[in-house]
């Protein structure tokens, strides 16, 4: 597979050019546009809330700066690397929600390859600030946090990891008490998603680069691959830590409680055809390529997830997709979906969910794909 990667400005090709029917390349984009989330299901009235909505009131609190509204429904679709559909607005700099955790990823991947850390080492021999101390959280590897499985307990800017044991994207039945509020387990032997380790991940990878998240981002990949300087990247009022006696924010991987990566689409782009070349970026090795397959690996006790990536292992995400296809995935349906079979980069920005949709299966994004890959000739 030959890619284009972009200078300054996409270089755009017509569908035929590069193996795509028009007419239901078309059709995919008219079918998003047709399901898009609607102004008032997200409006980012968070600001004006006093309580986020989950199960723990107390710990609901809004800690973080939200854009005061989201854009519109927008997306950009890339063969190859080139520009073949472009809808809406792609340019406006909007809030990703958990794709944030996916580029949490890349830089983690960065860190790795600068050799401040080994994925299979417990995070508390390279990070010493009492997030780890205790005999549950000391045998939490940096492998696990990655994959959702660290099961790490505590408290972290006031939020305590229990407010996130029982969403239920991670709840099974058998593992809920009395309060909704499941037991701990062993690291390692049970997936969940929750966004406060989630921001321990990211306040770990902040010690050992010394550096804040945003900074290594910007200086590593979202520069080199010609991201515009139009995203932000926040955390919380609280998550402000000391790290060789400076006063640096600690990012969150969400916008659970606020803060988190707003980007344009075309940043997101970007960076989904970095994945799809494996981390490099034209004759430049931006991020390992062993990274990007270990991230792209199946989690042994969820198959759909790698290193804060959603993978159609089985295709058990998406049927009508490819099972290497990979993608990262937020709130209002946020969507940056790869497809190194055939060469294919979308970002899809507040795809409608159905009502009554599960946390995963993703029907309406899989309608989207099938449309798209009709398209491949």
């Amino acid at each position: 597979m030959t890619l284009h990667f972009p200078g300054p400005e996409f270089e755009r090709r017509a569908p035929g050019a590069v193996g795509l029917d028009p007419d239901r390349l078309r059709e995919a984009v008219d079918y998003a546009k047709v399901n898009d989330t609607s102004a008032e299901q997200v409006r980012f009235e968070l600001v004006d809330r006093e309580r986020y909505d989950d199960s723990e009131g107390e710990h609901g609190d809004i800690i973080g700066p939200m854009p005061e509204r989201r854009g519109g429904a927008n997306g950009l679709v890339l063969k190859d690397g080139y520009p073949v559909a472009e809808w809406g607005d792609t340019t406006r700099t909007d809030h990703a929600f958990s794709v944030a955790k996916s580029v949490l990823s890349l830089v983690a991947g960065v860190a790795h390859d600068r050799g401040l850390f080994d994925v299979g080492d417990p995070v508390a021999e390279t990070v010493d600030d009492g997030g780890f101390d205790s005999p549950h959280n000391a045998a939490v590897t940096w492998k696990q946090l990655l994959q959702g499985t660290s099961e790490w307990e505590g408290t972290l800017f006031d939020k305590p990891d229990a407010v996130d044991r029982n969403r239920p994207v991670g709840k099974r039945p058998d593992a809920v008490g009395e309060r909704g509020v499941r037991d701990l387990r062993e690291p390692g032997t049970y997936w969940e998603y929750n966004d406060v380790r989630i921001n321990r991940l990211s306040l770990s990878l902040l010690r050992v680069l010394g550096d804040p998240v945003p900074e290594v981002f910007r200086e590593s990949i979202a520069e080199p691959i010609g991201a515009s300087g139009d995203w932000e990247w926040h955390g919380y009022r609280n998550s402000t830590v000391e790290v060789d006696g400076r006063p640096v924010e600690s990012v969150s991987g969400g916008g659970h409680w606020g803060g988190g990566l707003w980007i344009p689409t075309r940043d997101l782009a970007r960076i989904g055809l970095l994945a799809l070349a494996g981390g490099r970026w034209d004759d430049e090795r931006l991020v390992p390529e062993s990274w990007i397959e270990a991230s792209t690996t199946p989690c042994p006790i969820k198959p759909t997830y790698g290193y804060l990536w959603w993978l159609n292992t089985g295709n058990g995400l998406w049927p009508s997709a490819p099972e290497s296809s990979f993608a990262a995935i937020g709130h209002g349906r946020n969507v940056l979906w790869i497809d190194p079979e055939h060469g294919l980069v979308a970002v899809v920005r507040w795809l409608r969910a159905p009502e009554g949709e599960p946390g995963e299966g993703y029907p309406l994004m899989d309608a989207f794909f099938e449309r798209l890959l009709a398209a491949v000739e």
